[in-house]
């Protein structure tokens, strides 16, 4: 059976995780979440023009690294439709000394409420495989991108190196569930949807595709940490 991703279960299991949301995230991948994101910021990395938008940015750890990098001086804009989610976010945001050009909207990925063609970088976070409608939201992300802007797209995805494969297999559909849920208590089954979410999106060359129908000229995809996460850029 499809692993159910309608808005209001999503809306519904990251309001419930939120508050252990960044401890979770941490402690399940040992960490390398934060080298993923550092490896995004590099690989994409903010211009002097134009805002930035990160969608499904759940606790924003992504826009606060675009942020740093750009030392405040683009506009970050970082939009999610979890209101819970968007708090603790705020909450991290307001930590930083001098905080500039830092905005928090809660919006839908799949009805973005901005003009076309007014980010230089529109960028997603382990996200994109909860949005719903994937192409929907793709397409919202190369509609707001400006010409010869970037789309960025950080997700999981599974190794196949032999060996690892299975060992990986069995930590995601087993370990992880079962720590995931005992920390983060919540009716929703939140760490039981993630492999299972996981599973079903596209992958590499597939994903690729999926990117430039949605009306990016180009897209590549770079495995990170043996293919354990997959960073997309496409270029509109």
């Amino acid at each position: 059976m499809p692993v159910d991703k309608s808005e209001q279960r999503v809306r519904q299991m990251f309001g419930e995780i939120a508050e252990r949301y960044d401890l979770l995230n941490h402690l399940l991948s040992l960490n390398v979440d934060r080298y993923w994101r550092w490896q995004t910021v590099r690989r994409v990395p903010p211009g002097l023009k134009g805002p930035i938008l990160d969608i499904c940015t759940g606790t924003a750890d992504l826009a606060l690294a675009y942020h740093k990098a750009a030392l405040g001086h683009v506009p970050i804009i970082a939009a999610d439709f979890s209101h819970p989610m968007l708090v603790r976010g705020d909450q991290k945001g307001r930590q930083i000394e001098g905080r500039r050009n830092l905005h928090f909207v809660e919006a839908d990925a799949q009805q973005l409420p901005f003009d076309d063609a007014q980010f230089q970088l529109v960028t997603v976070a382990f996200g994109l495989r909860n949005v719903t409608n994937t192409d929907q939201g793709l397409r919202e992300m190369a509609r707001v991108c400006r010409p010869g802007g970037k789309v960025a797209v950080l997700e999981f995805s599974m190794p196949t190196q032999p060996g690892l494969k299975q060992l990986y297999q069995f930590y995601f559909r087993h370990v992880l569930p079962r720590i995931g849920q005992t920390l983060a208590r919540n009716r929703s089954d939140a760490y039981n949807y993630l492999p299972s979410s996981v599973q079903e999106f596209p992958s590499g060359e597939a994903l690729c595709d999926r990117m430039r129908g949605a009306g990016l000229s180009t897209a590549r995809h770079v495995p990170l940490t043996l293919g354990v996460a997959t960073l997309y850029i496409g270029t509109k």
